[in-house]
């Protein structure tokens, strides 16, 4: 009789809490579970991942397996449908074209950074302007209000704004020197 447990006695050593059991099962099943999910991803770091992945869903539903003496082909099953949808999720995000217009909501977390990171540079630059200046420019090109209205509001002649606003954007430029990502009406002279 041999020293190695089965895989059914392994998963009811599992099920109790075994962690030793449940790494033994880990170390039996990884080269074949990587071998499934390699057949249905084709790629190496997505085999990987799910496998990994697949571990640790049979880990959590471990309870779940009906027949312990057959973890093996369990297992397999969670690798393929866990393979399947990484795919799925992959595909996803590859799509071959963005119909135009269509963005998302929620900007990623690099876009966030530089965001943050343009907003302060923006807002350091503004201060430098002074205050009327700093007010044109915030109502015409941040709240596309026309050279009239501001005009109107501020009670100046509607030249001198023009004035104001060319010699802000002026000074916007030189301080933002060649900072990626400033909004193009900036960049205008």
């Amino acid at each position: 009789m041999s020293d190695t447990p089965t895989d059914g006695e392994l998963v009811y050593q599992a099920r109790e809490g075994d962690e030793v059991a449940f790494g033994l099962l880990v170390q039996r099943y990884q080269r074949p579970a990587y071998a499934v999910a390699l057949s249905v991803t084709g790629r190496h770091e997505d085999a990987e991942d799910a496998a990994q992945e697949s571990f640790l869903v049979a880990l959590s539903r471990l309870d779940e397996c009906r027949s312990p003496e057959r973890f093996g082909g369990w297992l397999m099953t969670i690798v393929r449908n866990r393979s399947k949808n990484l795919i799925r999720r992959e595909s996803l995000r590859e799509t071959d074209q963005v119909p135009p217009g269509a963005r998302s909501s929620a900007p990623t977390p690099d876009k966030v950074a530089e965001n943050v990171e343009l907003r302060a540079l923006l807002e350091d630059a503004l201060a430098g302007l002074p205050e009327v200046q700093r007010e044109i420019v915030l109502l015409h090109d941040m709240e596309g209000w026309k050279h009239r209205e501001i005009a109107e509001r501020l009670e100046i002649p509607s030249g001198t704004v023009r004035s104001h606003l060319h010699f802000a954007r002026k000074a916007l430029r030189a301080a933002l020197g060649e900072v990626p990502g400033v909004p193009e009406i900036l960049r205008k002279a």
